[in-house]
């Protein structure tokens, strides 16, 4: 069964246009989280952690830093999220070519945890899919992987610090 995402605890609440494009995003971002969160709850997986099982099992024996640059997450935030996987047991870890490099790759733990939740996922990925129609679904993922292919390759219009 695939869950739907239901409006807040406020009954006919709707979201409103508002003239920021980084508030709407932000906005989207937490409801969105929010959603998956609750969804993922009974597999013990939260949304990030999730997500991080997912790139380890999409693309084993990363670096730390592509994983980092992967996911666009400073290696702070990164290194704090991957310690209650570790304590788990969740992760393998060894140094690189380079010693200061750290290879990182799903522990069979890890993968029995993530092989877990990934039902709850799909379940969350089909419901907000079907909420949203199948073209406004493709075009969202399309226009949130350009979104930050625009922010992430500078040109005349905009500008990084």
């Amino acid at each position: 069964m695939d869950a739907m995402p239901k409006n807040s605890t406020m009954p006919g609440k709707t979201a409103v246009r508002l003239p920021c494009a980084c508030a709407n995003l932000r906005r989207a971002d937490r409801v969105v989280t929010q959603f998956y969160d609750a969804v993922l709850r009974p597999s013990g997986l939260r949304a990030t952690q999730f997500t991080l099982l997912q790139a380890l099992n999409t693309a084993p024996e990363i670096s730390q830093k592509q994983l980092s640059e992967l996911l666009e997450i400073d290696t702070t935030t990164l290194t704090r999220t991957l310690v209650p996987l570790r304590r788990k047991g969740w992760l393998h870890s060894e140094a690189g070519d380079d010693r200061r490099e750290l290879r990182l790759s799903l522990a069979r733990a890890g993968k029995r945890a993530y092989d877990r939740a990934l039902p709850f996922w799909q379940s969350a990925q089909k419901g907000l899919e079907r909420a949203l129609g199948k073209e406004s679904w493709n075009q969202l993922m399309d226009v949130a992987v350009r979104t930050a292919g625009v922010i992430l390759k500078p040109s005349s219009t905009t500008t990084r610090s």
